[in-house]
C-alpha cells in the first residue's frame, strides 16, 4: 500500500521538467515519468514508486519509453495525481481490466477503421465493457471475427506493411494488464485483440507507405494513419485519467 505518501513531498516545477526515455541514476538530472512521481512523493529514487498503482506505473513506464521525445512531455500533468494511487489489489485488478477493455474497445477499433474494416470496428466498439472473465467470454467471438478479418486484409495487402508508432500505446496497455495478471482470461483477451490490431495496423501502415511512394493516393492514407496514432494517444491519456480516479 501507499506508505510512501506519508513522506514529505518535494516540489517539482512541471513547466521546467523535461521527461526522458528509460531509467536514470539519481543525480543524473534526468527523469522518466515514474521517477518524477517518486521524487514528488519524497521516496527514494526509483521508477517503481511505492505510492503509485503498479498497473498505472507499468502502463506509464512503457508508454514513456515508446513515445517520441516531444510526445512524452504530455505525460507530465499526471505526475502529482499519481501519488497515492496504490490503493490495493482490488483497485489494481479493476485498472488492469480497464486497460484490457480500452485496448479491445478503443485501440483495436481505431486500427480496424484505419484499415477500412469499418463494420468490424463498429462491432468491437459497441461491445459492452469488458471488465471481467465473464464479459470477455461474451465478447471473444466478436474479437475473434475481427482478428480473422484483419488477418485477411493484411494478407490481401501482401507483406509490404511496416511497423510504426502504433506500438507505443499497445505495449503500455499490455504491460499494465499483465503486470497485475491475476486472471488467466487476460491472456486470451490480449492475444486475440493483439493479433487483430496488429494486422489491421500493418494493413493501414502499408496503405500509408504505398500512398507516400505513389503520390496523390498516399497523402490521404498518410494523413489517416497519422490521425489514428494521434487519436489513440488522446484515448490513452483519458484511460490514464480514469485509472487514476479509481479508489478516490
Amino acid at each position: 500500500m501507499a506508505t510512501a505518501t506519508k513522506l514529505k513531498r518535494r516540489k517539482l516545477d512541471l513547466t521546467a521538467l523535461t521527461l526522458h526515455q528509460g531509467a536514470h541514476n539519481d543525480g543524473s538530472k534526468q527523469m522518466c515519468v515514474m521517477e518524477a512521481v517518486a521524487f514528488v512523493a519524497g521516496e527514494p529514487w526509483s521508477d517503481r514508486p511505492v505510492c503509485a498503482s503498479p498497473v498505472i506505473s507499468a502502463f506509464l513506464r512503457r508508454w514513456n519509453d515508446d513515445l517520441s521525445h516531444t510526445d512524452r512531455q504530455m505525460l507530465k500533468p499526471f505526475i502529482p495525481g499519481l501519488v497515492g494511487t496504490n490503493t490495493g489489489k482490488e483497485d489494481d485488478e479493476l485498472r488492469a481490466w480497464m486497460a484490457t477493455d480500452w485496448m479491445i474497445r478503443e485501440y483495436l477499433p481505431a486500427w480496424l477503421r484505419a484499415a477500412n474494416l469499418n463494420t468490424q470496428a463498429d462491432a468491437v466498439a459497441s461491445l459492452p465493457p469488458i471488465l471481467s472473465t465473464d464479459s470477455w467470454a461474451s465478447a471473444s467471438a466478436v474479437v475473434g471475427k475481427a482478428k480473422s478479418d484483419a488477418l485477411a486484409a493484411f494478407h490481401a495487402a501482401r507483406d509490404a506493411a511496416r511497423d510504426a508508432a502504433w506500438d507505443a500505446a499497445w505495449n503500455a496497455a499490455r504491460d499494465a494488464a499483465r503486470d497485475a495478471a491475476w486472471d488467466a482470461a487476460w491472456d486470451a483477451a490480449w492475444d486475440a485483440a493483439w493479433d487483430a490490431a496488429r494486422n489491421a495496423a500493418r494493413d493501414a501502415a502499408w496503405g500509408a507507405a504505398w500512398g507516400a511512394a505513389w503520390g496523390a493516393a498516399s497523402l490521404a492514407a498518410a494523413k489517416k494513419f497519422k490521425a489514428t496514432v494521434e487519436g489513440i494517444q488522446q484515448s490513452a491519456l483519458r484511460l490514464v485519467e480514469r485509472m487514476i480516479a479509481v479508489g478516490k
